[in-house]
């Protein structure tokens, strides 16, 4: 049988590197964040770090630059959006240019509807949404001078499910979600989007949450997801890597469970009917 590969065909290993690329992620401190952040580093790339606390991200520097890439510590509260153009002139100094951003930081309680209030709504959407766009849309010029380049935003399965009590952080991971199929449209050819939806992920907060609860809860998340256990960061980490690797140059504005196929309701609330 025949083969139809092109002149120019790269081996399926090569295509997943990220050698000299530079990436920005944001949220790297810990969890989530921290294992992208390392697992790009281990594909090639050099990585801007951003978090609330230095000290988490110095630790996540140092398992960067063992991979043998360089790290950038830019501490700062996303809240604040004019902390952005200072974050791109760092990452420019340092590393001379941007190829990836991974807007990763995100999060927001949430209450039963009678107790949510517009001032929950519209601080949430500004750190979850707002961040994420003010941040990729200062970004896109350096991307283009570096040709184009991938921008990946963590969203959460919260935005497809629907769930008593989670209106305000299912609410606004479908806006992050939304937004990066409307990126993905407007920035095509040369800057692909995307987002990865993670599910349950047993990050350390996460880990001391089930820990102040009964026992059975987490018996019943397990019990709940088809792969019968939690995620791990190391599981979203991967997903992010090839996103933004040339093995996905043909991949723009999707949106990717990992979930292990959970159940909507793993931790029930107990939200009377009215």
């Amino acid at each position: 049988m025949g083969t139809d590969l092109s002149h120019d065909h790269v081996p399926v290993l090569d295509r997943f590197r990220l050698t000299d690329k530079v990436a920005v992620v944001t949220g790297a401190g810990k969890g989530i964040g921290a294992a992208i952040a390392v697992s790009l580093a281990e594909a090639g790339a050099d990585v801007a770090l951003v978090a609330r606390t230095e000290s988490d991200l110095n630790e996540v520097a140092t398992a960067v630059r063992a991979t043998g890439r360089r790290a950038l510590v830019f501490p700062a509260d996303l809240n604040d959006l004019s902390v952005l153009p200072v974050l791109l002139d760092q990452i420019v100094a340092e590393f001379g240019g941007l190829d990836i951003v991974v807007n990763n930081a995100g999060g927001s309680p949430s209450y039963p509807f009678l107790e949510t209030r517009v001032e929950h709504l519209e601080g949430s959407f500004h750190f979850n949404v707002s961040a994420t766009f003010e941040l990729s849309r200062l970004a896109v010029p350096l991307l283009l001078e570096r040709g184009g380049g991938s921008i990946i935003n963590i969203s959460s399965v919260a935005g497809t499910k629907t769930t008593r009590g989670g209106l305000v952080h299912g609410t606004l991971k479908a806006a992050v979600s939304h937004m990066t199929k409307m990126m993905a449209q407007d920035l095509a050819p040369r800057i692909r989007v995307n987002a990865v939806l993670p599910g349950a992920i047993e990050t350390a907060a996460l880990a001391r949450l089930l820990g102040r609860l009964d026992p059975s809860v987490r018996d019943t998340m397990i019990e709940r997801t088809p792969m019968r256990r939690n995620g791990a960061p190391d599981d979203i980490a991967p997903m992010v890597v090839y996103l933004a690797s040339p093995a996905a140059s043909w991949i723009t504005g999707k949106l990717y469970d990992i979930d292990g196929n959970a159940s909507a309701d793993l931790i029930p609330k107990a939200i009377p009917d009215l």
